[in-house]
């Protein structure tokens, strides 16, 4: 689901500000769908991709250009044909160490931080610098003052919908395993974070 959030410019403004002077590449987009165009752009064809699970890439279309089209080298696609109790390391050095890696994160901070929950920790890897290249997706909902409402927000707000989706998805619930709290991008041109406009994805 997608909302708009007319008064989230502000927030957005001083999010994108933090983050830039944090070393991160960030633009301000209208929508998903400018989104979805705007990450088809900045991935070279051919390119291994590895997308971490999320709503938002998911209601946006962009996990299925990534997973359902021949135009790149779908980590996940190619993971589903391998054997996980035979070639589980070699799963997860492709996951860690695409060209490419993109997703979401829970909370981004205007005092500029990414903060991202996982169960699984499959994404936290390339987050946090394996991947040559992270291109994150944000909703306006997820910009927040500080950590600690980050963190607030995770365990009171994302971590119900996730049990909620992980329950119909695999019939057991998420848990908040692993945090990961990305303070800044030492490697210029490495992490782009496309703050959205709209509310999208928990």
């Amino acid at each position: 689901m997608t909302t708009s959030t007319p008064f989230a410019g502000p927030a957005l403004e001083r999010a994108a500000d933090a983050l830039t002077a944090h070393g991160f590449t960030v633009e301000i987009l209208d929508d998903a769908a400018a989104a979805r165009t705007r990450v088809q752009e900045l991935i070279p064809e051919g390119a291994s991709v590895f997308t971490g699970a999320s709503e938002t890439l998911r209601l946006s279309g962009i996990d299925e250009d990534i997973n359902g089209s021949e135009r790149y080298r779908s980590v996940k696609a190619r993971s589903r044909t391998m054997d996980r109790a035979t070639q589980s390391a070699e799963i997860w050095r492709m996951i860690a160490c695409p060209d490419v890696i993109v997703g979401s994160v829970a909370a981004v901070t205007e005092t500029g931080s990414l903060v991202a929950a996982s169960a699984s920790g499959s994404q936290l890897a390339g987050y946090s610098g394996a991947a040559a290249r992270a291109i994150w997706i944000v909703g306006a909902q997820k910009v927040v003052p500080d950590l600690s409402t980050a963190l607030r927000r995770i365990e009171d707000h994302c971590l119900p919908l996730e049990n909620e989706r992980a329950m119909k998805a695999y019939g057991q619930p998420s848990a908040l395993n692993r945090v990961l709290i990305l303070n800044a991008e030492p490697h210029p041109g490495r992490g782009t974070v496309l703050l959205l406009r709209e509310a999208i994805g928990f």
